[in-house]
């Protein structure tokens, strides 16, 4: 069955509350390094104008109508933007506007801080969208990009999870919201990195996170949680960090500098 979109910004409010030990630390550990690199972008800049490409249930808007004289929320989705339209009141250097990132009609250049985070999975031609993101940013701007990987667990085994019967088995275990992920183009970080450098980007940062492993994860609660953390902190910057769920980026227009960091 399709979800409706109102089922979509309903599963995306409860992810961070989940009452799944791993599906919450899965989506809250995303967050908070995309915070924290949403924070580092900005500091010590005039961050005029900035941009969230597909806002989602607008849980990054409150910060970045913080970190920046004016924000846009921008989707093709018209109830996500309505959604958004609803923070408005308390946000009132907010906007929303309808817009198509692979051939936006939003002016090229203007933006200091653009975020688009678990869009590009979405998008069946993400070096368009890609090309779009680049297009948008200002001089000296940043963007700060998230994806799912292609190998990781969790991708692998929702596509046995969303089967005829075992989503009812599933849905039944997690008793919340379970919906199809909507994924129509999963990359590998070399796939995704070969891309961002076609679009002109260059990477100042970069962090993968999430770890999902199937029976442990709804078997074993919190203890099968930091079995996942465990294992997690022991792979991540080795060859088996694919297994981890996410791909985090801070990016650069092409006259940038990378960075080396940690992992």
């Amino acid at each position: 069955m399709t979800a409706t979109k109102s089922e979509l910004v309903e599963l995306q409010e409860t992810l961070y509350t989940s009452r799944n030990p791993t599906r919450a630390w899965l989506h809250v550990s995303r967050r908070d390094w995309i915070t924290a690199a949403l924070e580092s972008s900005a500091a010590g800049r005039d961050v005029g104008l900035a941009i969230e490409v597909g806002p989602g249930s607008g849980v990054y808007l409150p910060l970045l109508s913080r970190l920046s004289g004016r924000v846009i929320a921008a989707d093709i989705e018209q109830e996500y933007l309505e959604h958004a339209g609803l923070l408005t009141d308390s946000l009132p250097n907010l906007s929303c506007q309808t817009d198509d990132i692979t051939r936006s009609d939003l002016p090229a250049g203007a933006f200091d801080l653009v975020l688009c985070t678990e869009v590009i999975e979405h998008i069946a031609d993400s070096p368009a969208a890609l090309a779009g993101l680049r297009r948008l940013l200002a001089p000296g701007g940043r963007l700060v990009l998230s994806t799912p990987q292609r190998y990781s667990p969790l991708e692998l085994f929702a596509k046995i999870a969303f089967l005829p019967g075992i989503i009812d088995i599933v849905r039944l275990i997690y008793r919340e919201p379970i919906i199809p992920t909507g994924h129509i183009n999963l990359l590998t970080e070399k796939a995704l990195k070969d891309q961002l450098a076609a679009a002109g980007f260059v990477i100042l940062d970069e962090h993968k996170c999430g770890l999902y492993l199937p029976v442990v994860a709804e078997a074993l609660g919190g203890v099968g949680l930091k079995i996942e953390q465990w294992i997690e902190k022991r792979i991540r910057g080795t060859w088996l960090d694919f297994l981890l769920w996410t791909q985090c980026y801070v990016l650069a227009g092409a006259d940038g500098k990378r960075r080396d960091v940690d992992p």
